[in-house]
């Protein structure tokens, strides 16, 4: 456990694609999506945060403080970004998605690690094909860049992380680490797949 490293789950879209029921507590395996994620971070960080702006009761069952949105209108996931670096004390930030079950069990230890090897101001994940803009580990006080960005109209993570030293962390070794769970017929496609 980290004890300058928090995290936080974004939990709080719209799950348009998911027929609009949240993801975070969708069922994979018998158990909500955001549990998955839990079990794989909670080892790694100090205090995890649940970013959710619906059904906050039932997420807070899972132990965890419950942030909302600070700006209403599901802004996306750096409107959830946001909220946390100003609820958090640590030196750095995990952001992760609730829809990802299978991260890493080294996630924040390599992630720190090229963060400190290249004095970047954050780093994004990677599985050797593309980077993962949802998976990322961040100064907090990068808060004050990111609303901005935000508050000028724009919404791509990417674009947002362009701007500052990012470090990118390879996890090509674990190619399935950071597959996500958007639709109905992915939520089963990857229930078959554990299941084998």
């Amino acid at each position: 456990m980290s004890l300058q490293i928090d995290a936080v789950i974004l939990a709080g879209g719209m799950a348009r694609r998911m027929g609009g029921n949240d993801k975070g507590l969708v069922e994979l395996q018998a158990q909500p999506m955001i549990k998955h994620a839990i079990d794989r971070i909670k080892p790694q960080v100090r205090e995890i945060l649940i970013n959710a702006n619906r059904n906050q009761t039932r997420y807070a069952e899972f132990g965890y403080q419950v942030i909302s949105d600070e700006d209403s209108g599901y802004l996306g996931p750096l409107a959830g970004m946001i909220t946390a670096m100003g609820q958090t004390q640590a030196k750095y930030l995990l952001v992760v998605p609730c829809d990802c079950p299978l991260l890493p069990a080294d996630l924040v230890e390599r992630m720190l690690s090229q963060l400190e090897k290249e004095n970047a101001d954050l780093a994004v994940a990677s599985d050797g094909k593309r980077e993962q803009p949802v998976v990322l580990l961040l100064k907090p006080e990068l808060r004050d860049s990111m609303k901005a960005f935000l508050d000028a109209g724009e919404r791509k993570i990417d674009f947002w992380y362009a701007k500052h030293n990012c470090a990118v962390a390879d996890f090509s070794d674990q190619p399935n680490a950071f597959v996500n769970v958007n639709t109905p017929e992915q939520k089963q496609q990857l229930s078959e797949a554990i299941a084998k």
